[in-house]
Parts: C-alpha cells; structure tokens; sequence
C-alpha cells in the first residue's frame, strides 16, 4: 500500500483527495490492517490506470 501512495500522491491526504479513499484508512493499511477485496481491487486499479480511477470518479460527481 505504502508503494502506491507514495508513487500516486505526496500524502495521505493528497491520496484522499484524488481518490475519495480517508486517509486514515491508508494509514492503517500501511501500518498492516487487512484490506477487505473490494479495496484490494480499487487499489490495483488505481495502482495500473490511476487517471482511469479520477475521471470515473470527476465523473460520478
């Protein structure tokens, strides 16, 4: 997880704000909390085609 943030974004917070995940959420994750497999999929989305992710996202309101 700590990989695709810091490849994405400069913070957790930059993280949240491009892809509507809390950062708190990433920060467990990265510190080792289970990630459930609906956010295991949004990552490995995010992590190949992260302008797939926003525009679906700028999309959806």
């Amino acid at each position: 997880m700590r990989e695709i943030r810091r490849s994405l974004a400069k913070s957790t917070k930059d993280f949240e704000r491009r892809f509507g995940i809390p950062a708190r959420t990433v920060e467990g994750w990265e510190q080792g909390r289970k990630i459930d497999v609906a956010h295991r999929v949004l990552l490995t989305v995010i992590a190949k085609s992260p302008e797939v992710v926003e525009a679906a996202l700028a999309e959806a309101g």
